[in-house]
């Protein structure tokens, strides 16, 4: 502690320049967490003061609360299918995006980036009209024209496709989450490694993407990944707008819906931070296992 608190003492200057951070870093992400931790173990309601009941949230979360399993579920399986394809789609799309010529470049990012910075609410209007259950849905208008069909199908309301709909709108939507990291680093690789990987025998572009770009772009690979995972544990806004709250019989319930119906609607503020802690601790762990896999070795 004496030899820590001598290195801070004898290199004070950095530090001064790195307090405003290390004080927004405190206010707005350490203290919150705290007090969402603290919270977990009372029964708040905002009415009254919180009262401490130890373990007994979690004990309703994990035991009793079969709602909360079942997002669990499905917030893990939905993460587990857009995380992964996603961040190999917006890594391609941004691989493909920097071999055209540099003047067009700008529309094709835009066009993919843009469905990112949209607001939930604006693009369901889009997909509800496409996924509606009438013949006057885009989709089902297409597939009874081509025989596919012989009446309308719930898409939206039948619990077998409500899933994979939301996977495909959050897909994409999410495509340019890291996109914009993996095209700026793709951007940044020296022309000398691809001259030098020619003399020593790459010829072909998966060969270059493999043995120079990947590794090249490893930082950004981590980035994109974190931001992905971030993303896919954090879903509800697209659910909530497509399908409702809750779904039909909970098919389209994640965790982040569920801890927005006791949070907001029930006024249960005390499980809510539970249930935040939980996913919290899912995203720490994630994060965990993407830096071994992608941080480790430079």
């Amino acid at each position: 502690m004496s030899r820590m608190l001598t290195e801070v003492i004898k290199y004070r200057k950095s530090y001064y320049f790195l307090a405003p951070f290390l004080l927004l870093f405190a206010v707005f992400t350490i203290i919150p967490v705290g007090i969402s931790v603290f919270l977990s173990f009372t029964y708040y309601n905002i009415v009254e003061a919180p009262r401490w009941i130890g373990w007994s949230n979690y004990r309703l979360l994990f035991v009793d609360d079969n709602v909360f399993l079942t997002a669990v579920a499905n917030t893990l399986k939905f993460a587990f299918v857009t995380g992964p394809v996603g961040y190999i789609m917006s890594f391609l799309l941004a691989w493909f995006i920097s071999q055209i010529p540099q003047k067009y470049r700008f529309f094709y990012t835009l066009c993919f980036y843009t469905p990112a910075i949209t607001s939930s609410v604006a693009i369901s209007v889009v997909w509800l009209y496409l996924f509606s259950g009438d013949r006057y849905g885009l989709i089902n208008y297409w597939l009874m024209n081509m025989g596919f069909l012989r009446e309308p199908y719930l898409w939206l309301q039948n619990i077998d496709t409500i899933m994979p709909v939301l996977i495909i709108v959050s897909l994409w939507m999410n495509m340019g989450i890291g996109f914009l990291a993996f095209l700026a680093g793709l951007q940044n690789v020296s022309r000398d490694l691809y001259e030098a990987g020619a003399i020593d025998g790459v010829k072909y572009r998966w060969q270059q993407l493999w043995y120079i770009t990947i590794p090249s772009v490893k930082p950004q690979l981590l980035f994109g990944a974190v931001l992905q995972v971030v993303g896919a544990l954090q879903v509800a806004d697209i659910s909530m707008a497509l399908v409702g709250m809750p779904s039909p019989l909970y098919a389209g319930h994640t965790m982040m819906t569920h801890l927005f119906d006791y949070a907001f609607i029930r006024f249960e503020m005390g499980y809510a931070a539970a249930i935040a802690v939980v996913l919290f601790m899912f995203m720490v762990g994630l994060n965990r296992l993407l830096f071994k896999w992608l941080g480790s070795g430079d």
